[in-house]
């Protein structure tokens, strides 16, 4: 059994998305699916196989592309590609749809030269309409001619799958990994990602669309591990609506091309690729909670001292799942009863006495106590205004129970997401 020390270089982030890591390409196309004048379908390419890993909704209604990856990831060894297509989520579609996937399939095998068994699928949009096959398939052979190793390209990518979304969600980080043997060199590890969600996001899974791309050499059965370990903390923990979606989606891809040793057992090495992903993923998951329909301000809970990590969970999410919060954070309102009701109904038995909330700024130099033991603590509505008027506003509550924390991000509720949604097919 291959072993490392697990010593390696401090984590870093930097510029990227799904480029970022060594062997992969990505491209972006205008197939006319349901937008115009823009592109609409995106390709993820490695140079060579990939171990893949994923996780999807937990929605009982599942896309016709989940169903299609989840037996792909199950059934066969390697991937080599994923084309995701924006404004027609085939999903609802029956047979059909199935059938529109391994058409799809087809022409990307066709295209790009590689085993149809090693395509991955993705689709976002409008549920319960028929994907154009014909554009679906012009589109396939656009993005192959183009496909490119540039960060422009990862960029391109990423902005083609956006619904709703206004803002692209990428980033990249690397670690280093000890080479084999006393002398051998250090091994740069890189993970990349992006991701879309602006609506119809809420926790287990959230909807979204999640890529990630890693050089990183490791067995199958790790890198599964290392997925599933990184969702609860990071993506089951945004919510924008409450809606969970049928298409929710995280897929990582694991070429090995760093040339590490491969990580086949829990040491060292794993515990910093576990570190760079999960990192990974809590960026782009807090960049959708930003980028929620309508929103104005990100909503960032933590609760601190709680009796059970599970306990932390659910409280967190309660509160940035409140509707209430929600509208109060928008109107600048520090209403801090709306709050500890959330935490309430949370499911989660706990002291109400006990309890003090705070409002803390984004860089956490600041913070108002504004209650104190379940009850109301003297503050300044001015100070609390204050903080409530940035673009990040931070709740901290603390429990006092325990030593348990989880942080949940969600995003306040403003008159844009009803405009946005109540011609959301036009």
């Amino acid at each position: 059994m291959q072993k490392s020390s697990g010593i390696g270089g401090k984590m870093q982030k930097r510029k990227g998305g799904v480029t970022a890591a060594k062997g992969y390409y990505a491209a972006a196309a205008e197939a006319g699916i349901k937008y115009s004048g823009r592109n609409d379908m995106a390709l993820i390419y490695s140079e060579v196989p990939c171990l893949a890993a994923g996780m999807f909704t937990s929605n009982i209604v599942k896309a016709a592309p989940v169903q299609f990856d989840r037996k792909q990831i199950d059934s066969f060894p390697y991937a080599r590609a994923i084309i995701v297509n924006s404004g027609i989520a085939n999903a609802c579609t029956g047979s059909d749809g199935l059938d529109v996937c391994r058409i799809e399939a087809r022409s990307a095998s066709k295209a790009l030269g590689i085993n149809e068994n090693e395509v991955l699928l993705g689709s976002t949009g409008v549920i319960g309409m028929q994907l154009p096959v014909e554009k679906l398939e012009a589109g396939i052979m656009a993005l192959a001619a183009a496909k490119d190793h540039s960060a422009k390209a990862g960029t391109a990518a990423e902005r083609a799958i956006m619904t709703t979304d206004t803002v692209p969600k990428e980033c990249a980080y690397t670690f280093t990994i000890d080479g084999n043997g006393a002398d051998a060199p250090e091994v740069t590890v890189t993970l990349g990602g992006m991701s879309k969600g602006s609506g119809m996001i809420h926790p287990n899974m959230c909807t979204m669309l999640c890529y990630v791309t890693t050089d990183v050499a490791i067995t199958k059965e790790l890198l599964d591990e290392a997925v599933r370990s990184v969702v609860p903390d990071t993506f089951n923990m945004i919510s924008v609506d409450g809606d969970t979606s049928t298409n929710d989606t995280i897929i990582c891809l694991a070429n090995g091309l760093a040339g590490n040793p491969v990580i086949n057992e829990k040491n060292g090495d794993y515990e910093q690729f576990v570190e760079a992903l999960k990192a990974l993923c809590a960026d782009l998951a807090r960049k959708m909670a930003s980028d929620g329909e309508g929103a104005s301000k990100l909503i960032e809970t933590h609760v601190v001292n709680a009796d059970t990590k599970e306990n932390a969970r659910k409280l967190a999410k309660s509160v940035i799942g409140s509707n209430l919060v929600k509208a109060a954070v928008f109107g600048k309102d520090a209403n801090w009863g709306r709050i500890i009701c959330a935490l309430g109904y949370s499911g989660v038995d706990f002291d109400p006495e006990k309890v003090d909330l705070y409002y803390v700024s984004e860089d956490g130099e600041k913070s108002i106590l504004v209650c104190s033991q379940g009850a109301d603590s003297p503050y300044s509505e001015d100070k609390a205004t204050q903080l409530l008027s940035g673009k990040v506003v931070t709740i901290l509550c603390d429990m006092n129970s325990g030593s348990e924390s989880a942080t949940a991000w969600g995003c306040d509720l403003t008159y844009d997401y009803v405009k946005i949604n109540a011609d959301y097919r036009s």
